[in-house]
């Protein structure tokens, strides 16, 4: 399983995962409004989820990506000093669901929780998209 794994923090450097790497934050997103920060995270990736670590569903959905050969960037939010405002900010997005985790984007659109992106594999429209959004050339 390879993707790009994003932690927003201030510490220069990188440190391993078994998931990928770290990549420091962006420099002008420390005052920014978590919606704003979360459209502007979406945005900069073909395929972006957000994710809790320890969370069954998100490491699921990490492995639905990877194996189908996409190669998502994800936001791990309770290693996000800001974490939780990102997660409030999903929640809004969707609809204030009991869990905000995991949270889809794919060509900077929100697809949404585990949910919909299953349902989006098993009806066949999941593919498409990722081809849309350059994720997947196959």
């Amino acid at each position: 399983m390879q993707y790009q794994y994003k932690y927003q923090h201030q510490q220069q450097g990188a440190e391993s995962s078994s998931w990928g790497y770290y990549v420091p934050a962006a420099r002008g997103m420390v005052g920014s409004d978590p919606l704003e920060r979360v459209v502007r995270l979406a945005s900069e990736s073909a395929v972006v989820i957000f994710s809790i670590s320890s969370c069954c569903m998100c490491h699921a959905v990490k492995r639905l990506f990877c194996g189908m050969g996409v190669n998502p960037t994800v936001y791990e939010l309770d290693q996000d000093p800001r974490g939780k405002e990102i997660e409030r900010a999903l929640m809004r997005l969707l609809g204030n669901y009991s869990s905000a985790v995991p949270v889809v984007f794919i060509g900077g659109k929100l697809i949404g929780a585990m949910d919909r992106v299953m349902a989006s594999h098993i009806n066949g429209t999941l593919v498409p998209l990722l081809k849309e959004a350059g994720a997947l050339w196959l």
